[in-house]
C-alpha cells in the first residue's frame, strides 16, 4: 500500500515538473490573423463563449486532458483560473444544452495536428512547438 502511494506521488511530481519546465503558449492555426489577445478575450474562449473571431470565422478550441501537466501550467498561468472551474463551465453548457465542451486531443502531439489543419483552430503549446508557418503564437496582453 506504502509503494502505490509513494509511486503515485512520485509520478505525480514528475508530471507537474514536466509543463513547469516548459514555457506554454497560446498557438493558433495560421488562418488567424490576431496577433494577440487580451486575457478576458482568451476566458471566453476556452470557457466556450466567443464563439467567432473577429473576422466572424468560427472558433475551434482544443484542449488536453484535464490532468494533464500542461493544462494545469495554460489554466493557471495564462488563463489565471482554475482548470476546475473551466470543467464546470464545460459541464454546466453541455448539461444544459447551452454550448458544448472544447475537443479533447491526448497529447501535445495530435494538439500540433488539430491546430495546423484546422482553420479558426486555439490551442496552447510549448513554445518551442510553434512553427511558424501552419502554428502560430498569438500573445496575451
Amino acid at each position: 500500500m506504502f509503494r502505490a502511494l509513494a509511486l503515485f506521488l512520485l509520478l505525480l511530481i514528475n508530471d507537474s515538473a514536466g509543463a513547469g519546465d516548459e514555457d506554454i503558449v497560446i498557438a493558433v492555426n495560421q488562418n488567424i490573423t490576431e496577433n494577440h489577445i487580451s486575457r478576458s478575450f482568451a476566458r471566453r474562449i476556452f470557457s466556450m463563449k466567443a464563439r467567432q473571431w473577429a473576422d466572424g470565422s468560427p472558433v475551434i478550441v482544443f484542449v488536453l486532458p484535464d490532468r494533464s501537466s500542461h493544462h494545469l501550467t495554460f489554466a493557471k498561468e495564462i488563463l489565471e483560473i482554475f482548470p476546475y472551474k473551466l470543467r464546470s463551465v464545460w459541464d454546466r453548457q453541455v448539461y444544459s444544452g447551452t454550448g458544448q465542451a472544447p475537443r479533447e486531443v491526448a497529447t501535445i502531439d495530435q494538439m500540433m495536428i488539430s491546430i495546423a489543419n484546422t482553420p479558426g483552430a486555439i490551442g496552447y503549446l510549448p513554445r518551442e512547438k510553434i512553427d511558424g508557418i501552419k502554428i502560430r503564437l498569438v500573445e496575451v496582453r
